[in-house]
């Protein structure tokens, strides 16, 4: 049985302890169509299997399309009514961002729901195949620009159907373990000052300051469309393959929160995708599937307004 103090109830009446069947229970997600990023394994698996359960049509999108299809095969023997496709997706490479993109788009689907879940974690240092540092581009960039390339139909798509369309990245508590300056603006790339753990907080900053900051323009533009940010939780993924689960350093910074099930990770996510409890709730931070408060960084409008500006110049 787990102690009170991790079962204990929120404002949004789950916990902790709820999994991402018990916040999704007796919802409908039928009609909505809905991409997962990084849905092979971890949260993203579990992510796909519960709202294509709940009946949303699930794009997976994975850069190992076999492991995908395999999850996806393993939904559908256990629920054969589920409706979900495998598409490739390397977020490391805007090559592929804008491929999936534009095959994503040429499909004339309908996009409600966007799950930025794939990532790195803590790697050594390496450039991506556009020259920028690998966590930086995986974790944010890519995502940036996925969503940027998916707004358009994200928009058309709440406007017709009067339905409230969400962006929801997966961010983590270790957001607060960035470097000094929160976003290395002008120095993404300086090898000599990177720090493995430093590089993760900073693209997770980013995940958080990239919601705040479309949040923030949705707003001006009266757009139907909520964009947030969450920690999942500290969970034993396939974002850890690059290290031992007996790394003290990394320990230290991820280790020190309680490692929980991919049903209990994946609830926070599919909380802020779908519960009517997280309806007009924008530009927020949620953990536990509540809403949280994130470190000081991560509410800095100007550095949003720079990290928007970068990842415009990156893209572009």
């Amino acid at each position: 049985m787990l102690p009170s103090i991790f079962s204990q109830k929120g404002a949004s009446g789950f916990s902790w302890a709820s999994t991402a069947d018990q916040v999704t229970q007796g919802l409908t997600a039928a009609g909505l169509t809905a991409i997962v990023t990084g849905a092979s394994s971890g949260i993203g698996a579990e992510t796909a299997r519960v709202l294509a359960a709940r009946g949303a049509h699930v794009v997976m999108a994975a850069r190992n399309v076999a492991a995908a299809d395999s999850v996806r095969q393993a939904v559908l023997a256990a629920t054969p009514a589920a409706t979900l496709d495998v598409m490739e997706l390397d977020l490391s490479s805007m090559a592929s961002v804008r491929k999936f993109a534009a095959d994503f788009n040429a499909k004339g689907l309908p996009l409600n729901i966007l799950v930025n879940n794939a990532g790195l974690l803590a790697t050594s240092f390496t450039l991506s195949k556009d020259g920028i540092e690998m966590q930086f581009a995986t974790n944010h960039v890519g995502h940036f620009l996925l969503t940027h390339l998916l707004l358009e139909t994200m928009k058309k798509t709440s406007c017709e159907s009067n339905v409230e369309g969400r962006i929801v990245n997966v961010s983590s508590v270790g957001h607060r373990f960035t470097y000094q300056e929160g976003i290395r603006i002008d120095k993404i790339n300086n090898e000599a000052e990177y720090s493995a753990s430093g590089a993760y907080g900073q693209s997770k900053l980013a995940n958080i300051l990239h919601a705040n900051e479309l949040a923030r323009k949705f707003k001006e533009e009266g757009v139907n469309i909520t964009a947030n940010s969450l920690h999942p939780g500290s969970i034993i993924t396939n974002i850890l393959r690059n290290h031992s689960i007996i790394d003290c350093k990394y320990k230290r910074y991820f280790y020190l929160w309680v490692n929980i099930r991919f049903p209990l990770g994946a609830a926070t996510t599919c909380y802020v995708a779908l519960h009517p409890g997280a309806k007009g709730v924008s530009g927020k931070y949620f953990c536990d599937s509540n809403v949280y408060e994130a470190s000081e960084k991560a509410k800095d409008v100007e550095l949003a307004k720079k990290l928007w500006d970068l990842s415009i110049e990156l893209t572009t």
